[in-house]
């Protein structure tokens, strides 16, 4: 009934939010469930090193705090300077939809979805299976009630290349002209040179993550497993991996697993094991990879983010493929468009990680990343939707 209760009261309040004269000047950013992270994070922190009116809009009155210890602007968005801000801004930077704010604010806003990640799925008004079809095509009125934000489309969206951007432009219905074809902005850390990096780090991030990368170094390989979200919400970690004899062969090599789940799975403990160390969901992952060796994954997008760095190897540990796509189709064929060492089982994973890193062929590499990212991968501009 509380929850009713509050969205009730959104549906009251969003007409009044068109209402609030919006300032060109004033840009507001935001990320889903009050997290710090994805392309929102590090396009505003490179929008307040130059100067720009940019606050940080959360429900995360921790982060709040935080972010204040960086030298950068926050507000709660309950707060009356926080709402104020929000309501105020002509431009909303997200990474998924307008309730990376607040959706009951955002009338009048000119909303930017910077999205995270490329890929294959079919997502939004895209889907055939699963919850997505429920919210989005047959809009069941659960679905429609508690998420409004889906119906609101966005002003402009990150599509990242010609290949990826009618596969966007339908699943958000909206037309081609408002697709942004660039690089995101949380992949420069990705390729930027180790200085960089380390000032970055040493700035804005946990002293865990430092301290983390630090004990990287330590070993001969750091191979790192991130499957993508299931709508079953099975712990991939413990049901689908043999986790003492991963542990087994990493010992023997002198190399480390790491495990980091979606910020959406729910994972068990991951104890008494030597080589293997789980990340939390909420970690942002994108400042350890480049320390990392080798890229463990399935159908997630980050595999198209990792690919961007050279020398890497990958596996793609894809042991539930006829069930996944139950739930979640590909708008493109898998086969087609991925890279790296195949395993179907368990087994054939625990020989490709026995046998070390092998890193991508560069052509084949080369090829892939033109294609989801096109010819300029690491560059963006984000002018256009500033000013209309």
């Amino acid at each position: 009934m509380i929850k009713f209760l509050k969205y009730l009261l959104s549906y009251l309040a969003f007409p009044f939010s068109f209402l609030v004269p919006r300032s060109r000047k004033k840009i507001a950013f935001g990320s889903y469930k009050g997290t710090f992270d994805g392309n929102a994070k590090y396009l505003f922190i490179e929008m307040s090193e130059k100067g720009e009116d940019v606050v940080w809009v959360t429900p995360n009155r921790e982060l709040v705090k935080r972010l204040r210890s960086l030298g950068l602007r926050a507000e709660s968005v309950f707060s009356l300077k926080g709402a104020w801000r929000a309501l105020r801004s002509r431009t909303w930077f997200v990474n998924s939809y307008s309730s990376d704010i607040l959706w009951a604010f955002s009338g009048g806003a000119n909303i930017v979805n910077l999205w995270h990640g490329v890929g294959l799925k079919r997502t939004e008004f895209n889907s055939t299976t699963g919850p997505m079809y429920d919210r989005y095509i047959r809009r069941t009125f659960k679905q429609a009630f508690y998420h409004p934000e889906a119906y609101r489309r966005p002003d402009w969206l990150i599509t990242a290349s010609d290949f990826q951007t009618p596969m966007f432009a339908s699943a958000f219905r909206m037309p081609e002209s408002r697709c942004l074809k660039c690089g995101y902005p949380r992949n420069k850390i990705l390729v930027c040179d180790a200085r960089e990096r380390e000032d970055y780090i040493g700035h804005y991030e946990p002293t865990e993550t430092a301290h983390l990368i630090a004990k990287l170094a330590g070993y001969s390989e750091v191979w790192i497993y991130m499957p993508t979200w299931r709508d079953s919400q099975l712990n991939v970690f413990t049901e689908q991996m043999d986790l003492a004899a991963l542990n087994k062969t990493m010992a023997e090599r002198n190399a480390l697993l790491l495990l980091k789940p979606h910020p959406n799975t729910i994972t068990g403990p991951v104890e008494g094991l030597s080589n293997i160390m789980l990340i939390e969901g909420s970690t942002d992952v994108y400042p350890i990879l480049p320390y990392t060796s080798a890229l463990i994954t399935d159908y997630s997008s980050v595999l198209y983010d990792y690919i961007l760095m050279k020398g890497k190897g990958v596996a793609l540990y894809t042991y539930d493929r006829a069930y996944y796509v139950k739930d979640r189709d590909f708008y493109f064929p898998f086969d087609e468009n991925v890279i790296g060492q195949r395993a179907e089982t368990f087994d054939d994973l625990l020989k490709i990680v026995g046998e070390g890193v092998k890193p991508l062929d560069e052509a084949e590499r080369k090829v892939l990343v033109a294609k989801f990212w096109g010819s300029k991968p690491y560059e963006y501009d984000f002018s256009n939707c500033l000013h209309i």
